[in-house]
């Protein structure tokens, strides 16, 4: 019996000494986050091209590379507030595009384009409801002055109580439907690339 487990204590001893030795490897996790960190340098114009960044990579990381840069792309793709977060969406789907040109997947640019669309109608569609809700709100008010024997002919709809409460929920409700129809391809996306 002290035989084995003195053999039992020679293999354990070597096992130890061959973990100590070997490289370290690294998880999915980190490797992901590798690909974000790129996407991220893409993104602020400090990297030119993802694609090749990323394929130089070794080809058993490439995978959790791809996925995090493609998640850190689709995730900077967000409804414009202002022209510079229109302009970083873009650049955000032509990094998807490319990569999607590695993969050879035809279709997700038919998607980027899809998501370009539904940014670019956001603002119209924005434009207009703030202009429909002004008007409504101006010819209501209108007409309760018009009543009370004032004029109405300065009203400003806009410094109105009511008109904030009524754009945040109107704007909370346009936000919930575009952003629903942009995860939506988001979703697909990552599908058709096979990450998710």
């Amino acid at each position: 019996m002290a035989e084995i487990k003195s053999t039992m204590d020679l293999v354990m001893e070597r096992m130890a000494k061959m973990t100590a030795n070997a490289k370290p490897v690294a998880s999915d996790e980190d490797t992901m986050k590798a690909g974000m960190r790129l996407a991220a340098d893409f993104l602020n114009n400090q990297l030119e091209d993802l694609v090749e960044a990323l394929a130089g990579n070794p080809p058993e990381t490439q995978q959790a590379m791809y996925k995090g840069a493609v998640q850190t792309l689709l995730r900077n793709v967000v409804l414009p507030r202002d022209e510079m977060l229109q302009k970083r969406s873009e650049v955000a789907l032509n990094g998807v595009m490319s990569i999607a040109g590695n993969f050879g997947v035809s279709a997700i640019s038919q998607i980027c384009s899809e998501l370009q669309q539904i940014l670019q109608q956001y603002d119209k569609h924005k434009e207009q409801v703030t202009q429909q809700l002004e008007g409504a709100l101006k010819a209501q008010l209108e007409q309760q002055y018009a009543g009370r024997g004032v004029d109405a002919g300065k009203i400003r709809a806009s410094m109105h109580p009511k008109y904030q409460e009524e754009m945040t929920r109107m704007q909370q409700e346009l936000n919930g439907q575009y952003n629903q129809a942009m995860q939506q391809r988001k979703d697909t996306i990552l599908e058709q690339l096979g990450l998710v």
